[in-house]
């Protein structure tokens, strides 16, 4: 038995390679073969690249700059009776999740919706009050994001998105005003509250619905302007594995009891379907590219060895197995 690609058949393969015309075009034929495996190949490196990078950038946009898991829960009631949600100031809810091994951040958040104003201009605006430290960490809007400004004057002032800066003709430096429906309470009822604060940071996430609306308070000015005074809404979760988010559930259920949690892969399902249709979509393209050069490479082949019965008989009795 002769062990695979032997001096030989690298020999033999040469002598085809370089075939001249009057031999039946055996050296056209073999470098069709050729071309058409490499092809075959750069197609499904290609698509392979094209769709891992994609989901790569898709996700990294979604989990750069969202929580992986938000974890909130109904702890009280309001004036009126009704559930309110969040969490005391110091709730141990936060110590358990920081000591599950794989969490890597666990930040209190307060969240709310404002009529953010500039001059002539308004645009809606979703507040996340964070403390500076929690905000520095986030991948796409902390330290080493490309942002503009400096974030150790965050406290000082408020973070807001590119476009949304864009859209209200802000920069550096200048002023926004932010207006809340839901301001001081006095007899004659909920006042709106009003608050100008001036722009330290300008931060591109990467994602559209982020960076037209998204606008970072630090989390005691968040407090005192939602009426959240010793109190947070919810709890930033962020682990090791986000694709893995799943393996840290019980141990995130457990530690915040009766609480209620919300993954990325939850929030982002509409895109998470899509990338899943983009990778049937590729698969199929990637098979008919493949079949194709398959078939052209199988009938060169079979020309090939039709033509050249004569020598593989002369190999035959020379001693070369089948």
């Amino acid at each position: 038995m002769t062990r695979p690609f032997a001096a030989f058949e690298w020999m033999i393969a040469w002598r085809y390679l370089r075939a001249r015309r009057a031999e039946g075009g055996v050296s056209t034929m073999t470098w069709i073969s050729l071309i058409g495996i490499t092809l075959a190949v750069f197609a499904l490196i290609v698509v392979m690249a094209v769709r891992a990078g994609f989901r790569t950038e898709l996700v990294g946009t979604i989990v750069g700059a969202n929580a992986h898991v938000t974890a909130f829960a109904f702890d009280s009631q309001d004036d009126a009776g009704r559930p309110q949600r969040g969490f005391a100031q110091g709730d141990p809810a936060l110590a358990a999740l920081a000591a599950i091994p794989g969490i890597t951040r666990v930040a209190p958040l307060v969240r709310g919706q404002v009529l953010a104003n500039s001059g002539a201009a308004s645009a809606p605006g979703d507040v996340y009050g964070i403390s500076p430290e929690d905000l520095a960490s986030i991948p796409r809007v902390g330290e080493g994001s490309g942002a503009i400004g400096d974030l150790g004057r965050f406290p000082q002032g408020v973070a807001i998105g590119s476009l949304l800066a864009d859209q209200l003709g802000l920069g550096l430096g200048d002023r926004i005003k932010l207006i809340s429906p839901n301001g001081a309470r006095t007899p004659m009822g909920t006042s709106p509250r009003v608050n100008v604060y001036t722009v330290e940071y300008i931060f591109t996430a990467g994602r559209p619905d982020m960076d037209r609306i998204r606008i970072y308070l630090p989390l005691a000015e968040a407090q005192t302007f939602f009426n959240r005074e010793g109190r947070f809404d919810e709890i930033e979760i962020m682990v090791a594995d986000p694709d893995r988010v799943e393996d840290w559930m019980p141990q995130i259920a457990q530690a915040v009891p009766g609480g209620y949690t919300w993954t990325w892969q939850q929030q982002a399902g509409g895109y998470l379907r899509a990338l899943t249709m983009e990778d049937r979509v590729m698969l199929i393209i990637m098979s008919i590219l493949v079949l194709i050069a398959s078939l052209n490479i199988t009938s060169g082949l079979i020309m090939l060895v039709k033509n050249k019965g004569r020598d593989i008989g002369i190999l035959r009795t020379m001693g070369l197995t089948e």
